[in-house]
């Protein structure tokens, strides 16, 4: 197929779809791989090692194709299962330039990159996902596509004052597909970003040889839109997904998006698909999330309508913020600050806004000069604190790959944070080892996740501590107690943090005194066994209430009241 004409939108015959109507996005926990790196299609047995592997590739590996295949992700879903996740977030697979291992340069939409596998293997994917109860979310591009054509010459372009430049040619007869895509003026033509954080430049310039496509709102532009909606319509169709993570967000007009997304969960519905869920990558703060979230009108002289756009961004602001507090160098007030102003700006985003898709580890970091992984200088304690932080938080938890095996990458590049769970040379092993310990504690704090549901659809309190049991504050030092609480109607769940990486704390947590009493417990559900009695000052419940516990270093504890 080379046309978006020979598209059949009707239900593929004999195909069952998935409605999975039974469970929300919010209660999510996203597994993010890149499918070069995750597995080969080689049957390998894991590496026995107890707390954490620094994963495999040296700088010239992780620099081209790695040999990580659809059929590894196939061979390996039970892996990813037994973690605790309930959705896969694949990177993207449809064909792209030779050069491009991480799938963002794309030149054929209608087809799977060869290197990684097939279609066909691509929907026994999410079909076997869909029998685990598992959910297959799709990264998909709409800002650019691969590095398909040049400039005069042959020449780099830079952005200059919004100046079109001259088309080139193609770099290749028969690419991109479809052929609706070998049309210069669905490109914006206007050279490479040079300031990412300058309007309208970083809209309209290319991401370094990465070729924008045409987004000012003209006839071309609404052109490149439906090309772009039938396309994922079609992979929506032929594969039965669940999702899609759109890339690069702030890059684009939210009406775009917006009508981009009510149309793919048009699609969706017809289909008997509830539920789809759209989240974004946008980098920056609330404020510049918000256009693409939740419902917009657009109004013109062909269409006054409500279209709604994303679900859900990645939470940015958290992940900035995050991985400092749980290693006990930033003060936990900083996570406190960045919950308020989630909560301030839930508003403007209509249903669920409040819920982004929360991470600790990503495979780029934007607007980082040096690339790491949290667990570069890392314990494996803080590790699993941080991502028990995620999963018991207000949000869509999401793991990076290599996370629960401790991955320390580390370097000035990408590439360095996007390690191999196997290793190409060795024809015999792996990684996934799913005895290792911070595998295993993720996958106890997944599971519990699963079974609380306070833990999905709770309020969420930050909690003041005190040392001796009469003075209460929040957080206020790089190295504090952190404590918070998820509430639901009679149900407190309370997780306690320990952020300093050498000293005990024995410390009071507040709780709330409306749904628990002096006398009663709470009980631990996570870090060790027990109970703590719930103390008060007061003859009655009208005081505060509050427990008291002690802390060894970077120990991370969960209670619940019964």
């Amino acid at each position: 197929m080379t046309s978006i004409d020979h598209i059949d939108f009707s239900p593929k015959p004999g195909k069952e779809y998935w409605v999975n109507c039974h469970r929300e996005w919010r209660e999510e926990f996203i597994y993010f791989l890149l499918v070069d790196r995750f597995h080969d299609s080689t049957k390998r047995n894991s590496l026995n090692f107890k707390n954490r592997h620094p994963g495999f590739g040296d700088k010239e590996q992780l620099e081209r194709t790695f040999g990580g295949t659809i059929m590894g992700v196939i061979d390996n879903l039970d892996y990813i299962k037994n973690l605790g996740c309930t959705a896969i977030w694949l990177s993207p697979v449809f064909e792209n330039n030779p050069e491009s291992y991480h799938g963002y340069s794309i030149q054929n939409y209608l087809d799977v990159d060869s290197r990684w596998g097939t279609k066909d293997e691509l929907e026994d994917l999410v079909d076997r996902a869909h029998k685990l109860d598992m959910r297959v979310f799709l990264d998909v591009v709409l800002h650019h596509s691969g590095d398909n054509w040049s400039y005069p010459y042959d020449y780099d372009y830079y952005y200059f004052n919004g100046l079109q430049f001259p088309f080139g040619e193609w770099r290749e007869k028969d690419k991109p597909l479809p052929i609706e895509l070998k049309d210069p003026d669905v490109y914006n033509r206007k050279g490479q970003i040079v300031n990412f954080d300058v309007y309208p430049e970083t809209r309209e310039g290319d991401f370094f040889t990465l070729k924008t496509f045409r987004n000012d709102g003209s006839p071309a532009s609404k052109r490149i839109q439906e090309i772009l909606v039938a396309i994922h319509c079609y992979w929506i169709r032929e594969l039965d997904v669940d999702g899609f993570r759109l890339d690069a967000v702030k890059h684009m007009h939210g009406p775009a998006i917006s009508k981009f997304c009510s149309l793919i969960r048009e699609y969706a519905h017809s289909l008997g698909k509830r539920n789809f869920f759209l989240f974004g990558e946008i980098i920056g703060n609330d404020e510049m999330g918000n256009p693409y979230i939740g419902p917009k009108i657009l109004r013109s002289s062909y269409d006054q309508n409500v279209y709604y756009g994303l679900d859900s961004v990645l939470d940015h602001p958290l992940h900035s913020v995050l991985a400092d507090v749980m290693k006990g160098t930033s003060s936990p007030s900083k996570l406190i600050e960045r919950y308020d102003a989630l909560q301030r700006n839930a508003l403007n985003r209509g249903e669920y806004g409040d819920f982004l898709v929360t991470y600790i580890d990503d495979h780029d970091q934007v607007g980082m000069d040096y690339k790491q992984r949290f667990g570069h200088q890392t314990a494996p304690e803080q590790i699993v604190a941080g991502m028990g932080f995620l999963l018991c938080a207000l949000g869509t938890p999401c793991m990076y790959y290599g996370t629960e095996q401790g991955f320390t990458g580390n370097g000035p590049d990408d590439r360095y944070i996007r390690e191999g769970m196997f290793d190409p040379g060795d024809k015999s092993s792996n990684v996934l080892n799913q005895e290792s310990w911070i595998y295993s504690q993720i996958s106890v704090l997944a599971h519990l996740r699963q079974k609380e549901r306070a833990l999905k659809f709770g309020r969420m309190y930050f909690r003041q501590t005190s040392t001796n049991g009469i003075d209460f504050h929040y957080p206020d030092c790089a190295e504090c107690l952190l404590a918070f609480s998820r509430i639901l109607f009679k149900d407190e769940l309370t997780v306690v943090y320990n952020s300093s990486p050498t000293n005990t704390k024995e410390e009071y947590v507040l709780i709330d005194n409306m749904i628990n009493a002096k006398g009663k417990y709470m009980k631990y559900l996570f870090g060790r066994k027990g109970r703590v009695k719930i103390r008060g000052h007061a003859p009655s419940n009208d005081g505060p209430l509050f427990f008291k516990v002690t802390l060894k270093p970077m120990e991370f504890l969960i209670l619940k009241n019964y």
